[in-house]
C-alpha cells in the first residue's frame, strides 16, 4: 500500500495518457516488489515463521540487546524451583539489558549430591522459539552459537551470608550496567544458583515469564493423553450414575469437555514430618492436612455438578497405597495416575518431565485444590490467576467464575477450603516461594 501511495505521490498515475504497455510494466514492478517483501513468510513453515519473527522484528525495548549476554549456573532442584530460578535469571538479564544464554535445567532431583544431577537443555522441555515470541520485547533467550567470543566473560560473583542484603545485591547488579562491563560480550554469574539469589522483581513480572513457557510438542502430547483419560473416567462416572440421556445429549451438543477437579495432595511421610516442624516453629496450625481433612474440605466445594472425577497429584511413594482413592464422598470419584492407567506415560520420563505433566494437568483443571505452603500449588494458582486477569477477572469471591482454586489447608468463611487467587500486587515472590496461609479470593 505504501509503495502505491509513493508512486501516486510521484504522479506516475496522474500523467497524461500513456501507452498501455507502460501501465502494465508498472503493475508488474509493483507485484515483484510486494512478492519480495512477503516471500519470507510464504516460504517457511510455522516453526520457522516464529524464528523469523523473533529475529527480524525490532525490539520494543531496544535495551534488550542481542549482542550482549548473561550466563548463569545450571538450574537445579524441583520443577517449580527451577521455573522460579529461570524466571529470576531472565529478569536479571533484562535488568542488565542483555539476552540470557539458554541455561541447563536438571532432569533429576538431588538436593545435595550435585555430581548426580542430570542436566537437560531448556529446549528439550520448553519451546525456545515460542518463548521468545511470547516474551518478545520483555526478555530474550539466546543460544550459545550467538556468542562471538570477542572478549573474555566478565564474572559477577554473587554474595552470600546474612550480610549480603537485597540492597547490596541490587547495588552490585547496577555496577554491571554500562561502563567497563559493557566491553564484555558475556557476564557470567557465578556462585549460588538463581533460586537463592535475592529477589528484586514483582509477581506480575514472574507471571509474564511463566506464561511464556510452553511445553515442547512431545511433552504436550503426553499432557493431552493424561487429561483425556481423566475426562473419559468422568464420562464413565456419569454413565454409571445414570445421568439422563437427554442431559448427556445436551453436553455433547455443546461440545463441552467433561470437567474434573485436581487436588495436589501433600500427605507423603517426608512432607508431613517437614510441615509438622514448620507448624511448631511458626505456631500455625494451617500448614499440614491429613487425607481425611483434605477429603472433607474438597467435598464442600460446590463449583461442579456431581458425579465428578477428582485427580490426585501425589508423590510416587503413595501410588501403591490404595486407600488414598477410597473414602471420598458420594459423587466424587478419585483417581491417581496408577488407577487411571497412565503410569506408562510417566515411567518413561525423568523426574522433571513427570512434574511438568502433572503441573499442566492441575493447571488446566476446572477446579484446583492445593496447599498454600507448596511451591507447586502456588505456581499452579499463579498460572490460573494470570489467565483470569487476562479475562478481566480480578476476583473469585462469592461466585463461580471458572478456573476456581482453593487452599485446603486454610479454612474459608463457609467452613470449606479458602478460595484462592494470587496477589498480583506483591513486590516479590517470597510468599509463593516459601508459602503463606494469608490467601484470599482476590
Amino acid at each position: 500500500m505504501n509503495i502505491l501511495l509513493e508512486l501516486k505521490h510521484l504522479k506516475l498515475f496522474s500523467l497524461p495518457a500513456r501507452p498501455v504497455i507502460c501501465k502494465g510494466l508498472l503493475i508488474v514492478i509493483v507485484l515483484v516488489v510486494l512478492r519480495a517483501i512477503l516471500s519470507p513468510f510464504l516460504a517457511i513453515n510455522s516453526s520457522e515463521k516464529e524464528e523469523f519473527y523473533e529475529s527480524t522484528v525490532p525490539d520494543l525495548f531496544p535495551g534488550i540487546r542481542r549482542d550482549k549476554f548473561v550466563e548463569v549456573p545450571q538450574i537445579i532442584w524441583g520443577l517449580n524451583n527451577q521455573k522460579i530460578a529461570f524466571a529470576r535469571a531472565c529478569l536479571t538479564a533484562r535488568f542488565l539489558n542483555r539476552s540470557l544464554l539458554m541455561p541447563s535445567l536438571s532432569a533429576s532431583l538431588f538436593y545435595k549430591e550435585v555430581d548426580l544431577l542430570q542436566p537437560i537443555d531448556f529446549d528439550k522441555v520448553f519451546d525456545f522459539n515460542k518463548f521468545n515470541a511470547r516474551c518478545h520485547g520483555f526478555v530474550r533467550l539466546a543460544r550459545y552459537s550467538e556468542v562471538l567470543n570477542r572478549s573474555e566473560p566478565m564474572k559477577l560473583q554473587k554474595g552470600s551470608g546474612r550480610r549480603w542484603t537485597v540492597e547490596r545485591d541490587l547495588d552490585q547488579l547496577q555496577q554491571f550496567i554500562g561502563g567497563k562491563a559493557d566491553d564484555s560480550e558475556v557476564i557470567e554469574i557465578v556462585g549460588k544458583h538463581p533460586f537463592l539469589w535475592p529477589d528484586h522483581w514483582p509477581v506480575k513480572d514472574y507471571a509474564k515469564i511463566f506464561d511464556c513457557l510452553v511445553l515442547v510438542p512431545e511433552i504436550e502430547t503426553e499432557v493431552v493423553k493424561v487429561i483425556s483419560k481423566i475426562r473419559e473416567a468422568g464420562q464413565r462416572a456419569r454413565h454409571e450414575a445414570g445421568i439422563s440421556h437427554s442431559k448427556q445429549r445436551r453436553d455433547v451438543s455443546t461440545n463441552l469437555p467433561i470437567p474434573y477437579v485436581a487436588v495436589h495432595m501433600r500427605i507423603e511421610k517426608d512432607w508431613m514430618i517437614h510441615c509438622k516442624k514448620w507448624e511448631q516453629r511458626s505456631k500455625s496450625h494451617e500448614i499440614c492436612s491429613s487425607k481425611e481433612e483434605i477429603i472433607h474440605k474438597v467435598s464442600q466445594i460446590t463449583d461442579l455438578r456431581r458425579p465428578v472425577v477428582v485427580y490426585l497429584a501425589v508423590a510416587d511413594s503413595l501410588l501403591d497405597d490404595d486407600s488414598i482413592t477410597s473414602g471420598w464422598r458420594v459423587g466424587m470419584v478419585a483417581y491417581e495416575k496408577k488407577k487411571l492407567g497412565v503410569t506408562d506415560i510417566y515411567d518413561r520420563q525423568p523426574y522433571l518431565i513427570k512434574s511438568a505433566i502433572d503441573f499442566e494437568v492441575c493447571s488446566r483443571a476446572d477446579v484446583f485444590v492445593g496447599n498454600s505452603f507448596s511451591t507447586f500449588s502456588n505456581l499452579v494458582v499463579l498460572s490460573r490467576t494470570e489467565r483470569l486477569y487476562n479475562l478481566g477477572k480480578a476476583s473469585s469471591c462469592g461466585e463461580n467464575i471458572g478456573l476456581s482454586s482453593y487452599a485446603y489447608n486454610v479454612m474459608g468463611d463457609d467452613g470449606g477450603p479458602q478460595r484462592w487467587m494470587t496477589d498480583m500486587s506483591d513486590t516479590n515472590l517470597q510468599r509463593l516461594s516459601y508459602g503463606t496461609n494469608n490467601v484470599s479470593c482476590h
